[in-house]
Parts: structure tokens; sequence; C-alpha cells
């Protein structure tokens, strides 16, 4: 007989008891009235935003530390639209989300991934790190997915994918395997492995939350569609172990993951560096949230700010998670009062407020459970539960280890050589504009020692796009593009992984130079396929 279950609008959230088996099966039917569908899809996005905007002060403030109990985090009257319009950007995990959600309202839900990549692509608003990464790779004809693969794309292993991901569960409630079709459409544009691993978690988490109110189950029935191969896996699955052995100690749980998880392999602004934007820890926070916050709203929210890294991104994604579970009816007035003043007004590169949006993923919800084999009735919808299917395993950065990070600071004007030792670089630097700068300064100052404080960084409307060779051991490798724009520069002027390993000589050779610009060396970073031996540095 087919096992039914009628989820009703006031929900309670609790945990499974300490020590209760890791995995329960959910039901194969999940009934629940439209006006509870549409208010759990409500507390999902209102509840995201509101995490956005706890945790803006603190945004990578804190970077291998949590902050101390001392340490205030303001909430108020009047502080979400104070941040709004303070700092657009800061609602990029919406705005992106938003911008496949109108894809696929334009579009059809079936659209494919070159349409999904060229919509965002040419989205004109901020972007960084793998999404900045994924938006120069499409712009310069790198589809997906190698827009979005670690050979072509140093940060696939960040958090990207994770932060946007929140909008696929809320259209496919309960439906977690038409979640992970929709993730691998959109996951791959800007993330690969670890990184891609992190946005269908997020996806499955928000799919499962429609259909239990079991913080527990749905963080190992989500868990269940990553290979368990895959470190990202791995990581989290020591949030679950460690809160078995500490389940009132969400500091101590921390330190666990800190002392294994705590490094960054691929992006250049952390390897070497406490910043860490790598969705396997930023991930492990959201579970360890969830299972210390034990259902609690703001518990958890609070937890997943003080954990630290990106402390805005991380409750997000927690208060959403719970949003649904509670629906947006259930969001305590204190967090959802201040919400209600932006409800109304589009995000920044979009026609899509918060809103449409809700009627958005509502109606394309409703289209995906009829379209798996559930029914809707004029009041009433009944989702066919999917069980899991694992992804396929894909894992970044093999055989390249990360074993030196060399200071420059120096700019350069027509080429820029340098030697090491390994199997792959990455050069963490950019183009910059010194037309703030007067020519007497640049004349009494080497160029190898100006500040860089006193450069433009990437400009939103100077055209100007710096054409660059990269030749590695006397043979050319690419010609690359070095846009000033800021919607379309690249983030690090030359990379390359998987040489052979040995000596290499690498040059820069920049053939178009303008006499209003410089390409500044910040670091570089080099790889091995083998690690340093722990004394190397005392011989």
């Amino acid at each position: 007989m087919t096992k039914k279950i009628i989820i009703p609008l006031l929900c309670l959230l609790t945990l499974s008891s300490y020590g209760k088996s890791k995995k329960e099966s959910f039901p194969e039917t999940v009934s629940l009235t439209k006006e509870v569908l549409i208010d759990k899809i409500k507390g999902g996005w209102a509840a995201q935003t509101i995490g956005v905007v706890y945790g803006a002060p603190t945004e990578f403030k804190f970077t291998g530390t949590t902050i101390q109990n001392y340490q205030p985090i303001p909430w108020s009257d009047g502080y979400v639209k104070y941040w709004w319009d303070k700092k657009p950007g800061l609602f990029d995990d919406i705005y992106n989300d938003l911008t496949f959600v109108e894809t696929f309202e334009i579009e059809g839900l079936n659209c494919p991934i070159d349409t999904l990549a060229q919509r965002f692509a040419w989205a004109e608003y901020h972007l960084a790190h793998a999404n900045q990464a994924g938006r120069y790779n499409i712009r310069n004809g790198i589809m997906p997915p190698e827009s979005g693969h670690w050979l072509n794309n140093p940060h696939a292993d960040d958090l990207d994918f994770q932060i946007e991901a929140d909008f696929i569960g809320l259209m496919a409630p309960g439906m977690v395997n038409q979640a992970m079709d929709i993730a691998n459409r959109v996951g791959h544009i800007m993330n690969s492995g670890d990184g891609f691993y992190g946005g269908a978690f997020v996806s499955a988490l928000y799919s499962n939350a429609f259909i239990s109110s079991d913080v527990e189950a749905v963080l190992n029935n989500s868990l269940s569609v990553i290979p368990v191969e895959s470190q990202f896996h791995q990581c989290i699955a020591d949030v679950i172990s460690v809160y078995k052995i500490y389940p009132d100690d969400w500091e101590q749980c921390w330190f666990e993951l800190h002392k294994k998880w705590n490094k960054d392999v691929g992006c250049p602004k952390g390897v070497f560096l406490s910043f860490n934007i790598d969705a396997k820890i930023n991930s492990a926070y959201i579970a360890l949230a969830l299972l210390y916050g034990k259902g609690d709203f703001s518990k958890s929210m609070e937890i997943a700010v003080r954990c630290g890294q990106d402390s805005d991104c991380n409750p997000a994604s927690v208060g959403g998670i719970l949003g649904v579970m509670c629906g947006y009816s259930n969001i305590p007035k204190f967090w959802l009062n201040p919400l209600k003043e932006i409800e109304q007004l589009n995000f920044e590169g979009t026609t899509v407020s918060l809103n449409r949006a809700y009627n958005l993923s509502f109606k394309h919800a409703l289209t995906l459970i009829e379209k798996n084999g559930g029914e809707i009735s004029e009041k009433d919808v009944t989702i066919k539960t999917q069980k899991t299917k694992i992804l396929p395993l894909e894992q970044n950065f093999k055989k390249t280890i990360p074993i030196f990070r060399e200071r420059k600071d120096c700019f350069f004007t027509d080429e820029y050589t340098f030697d090491f030792n390994g199997n792959g670089f990455v050069v963490y630097g950019n183009l910059v504009s010194t037309k703030s700068v007067t020519a007497d300064y640049i004349h009494r100052v080497s160029i190898r020692h100006i500040g860089s404080e006193v450069f433009g960084m990437a400009e939103p409307n100077d055209n100007y796009v710096a054409e660059m060779e990269i030749w590695i051991d006397g043979e050319l490798d690419k010609t690359i593009k070095l846009p000033m724009k800021n919607t379309s520069r690249r983030l690090e002027p030359a990379w390359k992984y998987l040489l052979a390993e040995g000596k290499h000589q690498v040059k820069l050779k920049w053939l178009n130079r303008a006499k209003d610009y410089l390409i500044r060396v910040n670091d570089i970073i080099y790889y091995s396929e083998n690690k340093l031996p722990s004394n190397y540095y005392h011989n």
C-alpha cells in the first residue's frame, strides 16, 4: 500500500533523538494544501534573504576563527532596507538565483544548459570567484561544463553554486532527483567537483525540507545524493559523526572540522591563507548549524553566522531550509518584519522582487509536481517523492598539491618571467588602471613598488581589453584577454595545472600595452603532484 502523510501548516522542527539510525525512508507520497505549499516556498525565499542580511557585517571578517559570544550580531527594524541601499552586491545569493528563475520562466522548465549559461553570463551585475570565472569563460566561448571545470576555472571548488542553488529545491519540492537534474544544468556553469556538490547538497536540503521537519533525516537524505568517495561527502559526514559525540557543543564540532578540513587548494585568494571559500567547509557549517540549532530558527541562524568564513551565505541557506520547514507565516516577526520593506523591490540585474519570486517558484513547483507523477486539485497537491540517485563522482585538483605561495607585489608593462619546480601555477593579480595617478608620481616611484591602493580595480565602464600571451617552457600556451570592465574581467591573469612534474619557465607577454594600465602580480601559487617533506624548509 502507498504510504501517505499530511503536513499541517504549523510544523514543529524536531531532531531525531541522539543515537537513532542514520537514514530514514521518506513516504512515497506527501499531500499538502496549496496554501501550505506557497507558504513554504515563501518561507524559503524570505528566510534566505534574512540570513544574507543578518550575516552582512561579518562576511569573511572572521576567517579561521569563530565569532565569540561577546561579539554582538545586530538585527533591528529597518536593517534589511539599510543593507539594500548600502550594498546591493550583498544580495548576490538572491539575484543569481533569480536570474535562473527568470530564465526558466521565459524559456521553459526544459531550457538547455547553454541558454541558462548565456543568460547568466550576460547579466550586468557584480560577480566574484567561480561565478565571475564562469562568466568570463562563457563570454569568451568556453561553454559549460568546461566553463566550470577546474582546469579552466581555479575557483571550481568555491561555494558559488552552493549559494545560488536554493531556488532549485524550492521549485522541486520533495522531488530530489528532479532537483538534481536542474542542478546539473545550472551548477556546471560555474563549478565542478566539490563546488558542484555544494549546490547539489543545498538543492536537496531544500527539496527534502518540504516533506520532513526532522532536521537530521533531511540532512542525511540530502547527503545521500553525493558520492561517498568524494571529499565533500566525507567532510559533511564528519559533521554528523562529531555531532553524535558532542551533541551540545557546536564549537567543538567546529574545531574538529577546522583541524581536518580548513584548507583551500584551488581558490587563489585562499590557498595558504586563512580565507576559505571552499564549498566543503562552508557546507559543513550549514550542516553544523542545522544539527546544533535543533530546529530553532534564531539559534540555527546565529550558529551559522558564528562559524565565520562566508557568514552571510551560510545562514542564508540555513534560514531558507528552516523557512521551508516552518513556512513564511511561522517565521518570527522579529526576523520577518524588517524584510517586508523590500519584498516589492526588484533585485539588481533582474526584473524580479521577492513577491514575484514567491509566485514564480510556486508556479514552477506545480508544473514539476505534475510532470513527476504528482496530483494537483483545486486546493491540494500530492507530491510523489523520489528515492535518491547518487550523482557521478567528480573530484577536482587531482595530483595538484599546493606547495608554496610566493609574494611578488609588483607590476609589469611588457613581459614578466618566472621559474618554478612543480606541475602547476596560478598567478594571482589583475589588470589595473593608472588614470587616477599623476605621471609625476609614476616617474618618481618604481613601477615595481607603487602601492596598490592608488590603482583602480576593474571599472564598470572602461572598455580597454589587454591581450596577453602565456608562454610555458618556450612554447605559446594560449593568448588571453584581460578586460578592464568589471563584469567582463578575468580574475587571474594566468594559470596552468597538470604539467609534467619538474622545472618550468613561464613568460607573460603583453601584446597591446596601453599607457594608462599596468598588470599587477600579487602572488604566485605553485603546485606539485607530490607533498613537500615536513622538514623541507628546515634543510
